[in-house]
Formats: structure tokens, C-alpha cells, sequence
């Protein structure tokens, strides 16, 4: 069935004499194939559908050809790339994986030059990637790989791919030829199938690398901290809690990080691919807020043209976030017990019930217990909130936890900026430690993104910080300095600098503070710093 310039790589060796007599050799003879060959056809020819003849393509090569992993790829031509479309033998995130430029592997050689290719041992093979990773561990097995593209005339729309372990190199061949004649026959519904649901099939694939992609972020592993307070208080919570369904209630200062909190939650439990919905109590008027959350129906106000759903009904499977909770209205806390009782809502102006799956997790800075003796929050929301309380702690009582997240903000800051800094200097450092931070992880953010954009030497310095930082009354702390004595240590901070940058180099060091050698050298005396222990330290 192949001629010479059909296959990229054919090491197929000898068959045996029996083979060649049309013997079944290995107990699996081809030939019993075309009945199933006549199904095919049968079903392709009559379904509009190609999910049904994809499907029993795969389970064609699962049962009867004996594959061990089988793929069908379709090409996405906006970004010239070939995808996984559907698979047995691997899991959903090892399929999302199957991503693979033009020419790139052996599926993107197939798919960039339609020609078919035989590996007979897939993994010495050199354009074997492995991208999906489900071959891990499984360098020293001799595995064959066969991968027929599907062409319509001169146009590749896919590939089929499949793999397992031969006795017989001439059955190997036999099974490239029987995937080439399948694909031959799938290639027009497939192109009907790639014209209807080539926007859909992007927006699939970018929904799902968004949620890949925000589960890797905000998983809690990625929440900068190790101190103490974090670790007990906090991540060993979402591990917990992370497993079950549980309502939690996040609490803080404002600018912890409660947010990145629930986040983490999310995108560690078994609702990671459902929505996450974020709903800030604070920032819509009491008035908007029932509509937004519940839904309304057409009618129920001036202005509701048409019906529509609620934050809860969008979240329906996944997560609804409450943020700033203690702001919420009786009214709309009343509505919000009852969907956290019954699991059940009705939309403003509708009286049929709507039932609803979605896992509340709710936040504020405010004393909820306060405020619930004072009746300005009811008592028994609170308690049903209140299953699983997280308290995430301030800033300043989380100790080093401050320079990790300094450094991070750094380089986030210099990506977004495509600046160069490569260091904190000692006095920034210790006047970042010294501050009892009000504004905690938001206002640190926000510091260290403005001393980058001050910074000119790759290095963020002491008077690189703000003003709040540099002064007592502002920061809480005492000055304890005079003018004298200041001086004094912004001199030896630059001198030092200097020093670090030139690894000890006393003449390189006084160009770049712009003075001579011989009055760097009495500075350096005068305020006792050593420039061997710079040198030493290169």
C-alpha cells in the first residue's frame, strides 16, 4: 500500500518463511480485519457525527489491533499546531499535553509533511518527545509507534497514532497500512467536523489551558511564606479542607491575601475545572446585589428586559468566592442562608426554586463575632458560615516571610517593567523588617514596585523606599539616628556596594562612586571596611 516516498521511517527488517506463505505467524492475522474495515465504513458513511466514528476507530485499535495507546490528532491552522482530539491509554492531563507544532515530534512531522511514520522502537527513535509524559519511566521497553496522517487530497486535517510491542516487524506494517485506509476513509467528516467546530475546538482548548494554567498558579504551593504562622495556620487548612465541601470562612486584615486563599482551595479540589465565581459584597450597591447573586427574572424591575442568572447559578458545580462579606445587607444575608440550608434559590421576581451545587467560600476583614452582638450580622448565617474558619495572619507577624515575598515582587516587577534588578541591599531589607506593614502584602507589593522603577543600578536601596518606610512617626518605629550618623551609614552602604559589584576591586570601585582611589582608601579606614572580605567572597 505504501510506495518508497510515502514513509519517512520503515526499519521493519525481515519477516519470517511463514509469514510470507500468508500465515498467521503471531496468531493475529490481518485479514479478520476487514470485516471491521466494512463496519467502518458503515458507520462513517451514515454518521454526520465523526465523535461515534473517532470512538470506534480507538476502540478498534484498543480490542482488535491489541494497541496499548492510541490517539486521533486534528490540526488547529490559526496557531499551526496539531492536538489530541481523543485517546485511550492516557489520562485527561496527559491528553492535554498532546499539543505539537508543525514538525515538531513525530506527530507534527506527520502532520507538517503527510507522510506516514513507522518507529520500530519508538524510544531511540530521535523525534520522540514524549510530550504527553506517559512514558516515563519506560526508556528500556520496545514499543513501536505507527502515525498515518489524515489527508483530504494535499491536505493534512490530523493524524492517528498508535502504539504497542511487535514480535513481527511485517504485522507492524500490515497495521500502518489498515490505520492509512481508516484515515483515508475519516478525512471528509473530519473536515466537516474541523469547519463547524473549529472556533469551538479553540476556545475549548484555550478554556482548558486557562484552567491548567490558573491551577498551577494558585495552587498552595505557590502562596510565597514559610513561616510558622502561615504553615500551621494556613496551609495545612487548605490541604484539609481542599478534600471535602466543606463552607469556609476567611479571615484577615485587609491585603493578606484572602483572595489567593480561595483561590487555592479551588483549584485544589475535586471543583478545579468547574467555574470560580468572585463576587465582591463591598463593591455593588445593596441594591444590585440580590439581582446579581440570585438572578432575576424579566420584569421584576425597571430594566430587567430579560431574565438572568445569578453569580450562584454561574458557579453552579464550581465555587462562588464572597469577598468583603460583612458588608452584605440582612435582606440578601437572608437569601444567602437559605441557598446555604437548602441548596436552593429563587430569582428576584421568580417564585420557582432553583436548585444550585455550589461550595461557598466567603471572606472579611471585619470582627463578624462584634458585629453579630451588636445585630448587624445574623447569627445564625454566621455559624453556618463559620464551618471551617482560616485566619490568615498579618504581614508582620509572618517574620522572613516579608524578604521571599519582597524578592518575588521584585521579579514580577522587573518582567512587567523589562528592567534588571538583582538585589535588595542590606539597610532595604532591614528597614522592610523594621515596618509594621498596615497595608500588609498589597502595600509590600506596591513599595517594591516603586522601588524598582527608582532603582537605576540593578540594585533597590534604602532611599529607593518610600517616605512611610524612612520615617518614624510614619513607620512606628524610632529614628535613633542623627544627621551625623545617617550619613554615615548611606556612605558605608555605597562603599560596600561598590565593593560587592567589583569583587573587592579598589580602583574599579572608586570609578564607579566617582572618586579617587586615595579618598575611597580614607573612607573605607575611617568607617573600618575591609574590601579583602570582598575579594574573599567573589
Amino acid at each position: 500500500m505504501f510506495g518508497d516516498d510515502q514513509v519517512e521511517a520503515l526499519e521493519l527488517g525481515q519477516a519470517s518463511p511463514e509469514d510470507e506463505f500468508g500465515q498467521c505467524f503471531t496468531g493475529e492475522c490481518r485479514v479478520n480485519l476487514l470485516p471491521t474495515l466494512y463496519r467502518l465504513n458503515a458507520v462513517i458513511s451514515q454518521s454526520p457525527d465523526p465523535g461515534e466514528s473517532l470512538g470506534m476507530i480507538l476502540k478498534t485499535m484498543r480490542s482488535e489491533m491489541r494497541m496499548e495507546r492510541g490517539t486521533v490528532s486534528l490540526m488547529d491552522r490559526r496557531r499551526g499546531q496539531v492536538f489530541i482530539h481523543q485517546s485511550f491509554g492516557l489520562t485527561a492531563e496527559e491528553e492535554s499535553r498532546g499539543v505539537y507544532a508543525m514538525g515538531e515530534g513525530i506527530t507534527g512531522k506527520v502532520a507538517e509533511t503527510g507522510r506516514v511514520i513507522i518507529a520500530p522502537r519508538l524510544h531511540e527513535s530521535p523525534d520522540f518527545l514524549d510530550r504527553t509524559g506517559a512514558h516515563a519511566g519506560e526508556s528500556r521497553r520496545r514499543v513501536a509507534f505507527v502515525c498515518v496522517p489524515i489527508m483530504l487530497g494535499k491536505r493534512v486535517l490530523g493524524t492517528i497514532g498508535g502504539e504497542r510491542s511487535y514480535l513481527n516487524q511485517r504485522l507492524l506494517k500490515q497495521d500502518a497500512e489498515f490505520l492509512a485506509a481508516i484515515a483515508l476513509m475519516i478525512a471528509p467528516t473530519v473536515e466537516l467536523y474541523l469547519i463547524a467546530n473549529v472556533e469551538k475546538l479553540e476556545l475549548e482548548r484555550e478554556n482548558r489551558e486557562l484552567r491548567d494554567a490558573l491551577r498551577e498558579r494558585f495552587k498552595p504551593g505557590n502562596i510565597i511564606g514559610n513561616s510558622k504562622a502561615m504553615m500551621a495556620d494556613v496551609y495545612d487548612l487548605i490541604g484539609k479542607v481542599s478534600k471535602t465541601r466543606a463552607t469556609v470562612l476567611i479571615l484577615g486584615e485587609s491585603g493578606v491575601g484572602k483572595e489567593l486563599v480561595a483561590s487555592a482551595i479551588h483549584y485544589s479540589s475535586d471543583r478545579a475545572a468547574k467555574p470560580f465565581v468572585r463576587f465582591n459584597c463591598a463593591a455593588i450597591p445593596e441594591t444590585l446585589a440580590e439581582s446579581l447573586l440570585f438572578g432575576h427574572e424579566k420584569g421584576a424591575f425597571t430594566g430587567a428586559l430579560a431574565s438572568r442568572k445569578g453569580l450562584f447559578e454561574q458557579a453552579d458545580g464550581g465555587t462562588l468566592f464572597l469577598d468583603e462579606l460583612g458588608e452584605l445587607s440582612p435582606s440578601v444575608q437572608a437569601k444567602l442562608l437559605r441557598v446555604l440550608q437548602d441548596r436552593t434559590l429563587e430569582r428576584v421576581g421568580g417564585s420557582t426554586p432553583v436548585q444550585v451545587d455550589v461550595r461557598v467560600i466567603a471572606a472579611t476583614n471585619r470582627e463578624l463575632v462584634r458585629m453579630v452582638a451588636e445585630g448587624r450580622f445574623r447569627e445564625d448565617l454566621f455559624y453556618r458560615l463559620n464551618v471551617v474558619p482560616i485566619t490568615v495572619p498579618p504581614l508582620r507577624e509572618r517574620g522572613s516571610d516579608i524578604i521571599l515575598l519582597a524578592d518575588h515582587f521584585v521579579a514580577k516587577a522587573c518582567k512587567a517593567m523589562e528592567k534588571s534588578v538583582k538585589r535588595i541591599s542590606t539597610p532595604a531589607l532591614n528597614m522592610l523588617m523594621a515596618y509594621h506593614w498596615p497595608g500588609n502584602v498589597r502595600e509590600l507589593e506596591n513599595v517594591i514596585e516603586r522601588a524598582v522603577i527608582l532603582s537605576d543600578d540593578e540594585v533597590i536601596h534604602a532611599w529607593n523606599l518610600p517616605p512611610s518606610l524612612q520615617t518614624a512617626r510614619e513607620s512606628g518605629t524610632t529614628l535613633g539616628l542623627g544627621l551625623e550618623e545617617k550619613v554615615r551609614l548611606v556612605e558605608s552602604e555605597m562603599i560596600v556596594e561598590a565593593l560587592k559589584t567589583t569583587q573587592g576591586n579598589i580602583g574599579q570601585a572608586a570609578e564607579l562612586l566617582q572618586v579617587s582611589r586615595r579618598v575611597l582608601g580614607l573612607r573605607m579606614g575611617r568607617l573600618g571596611i575591609d574590601p579583602h572580605r570582598y575579594r574573599a567572597s567573589a
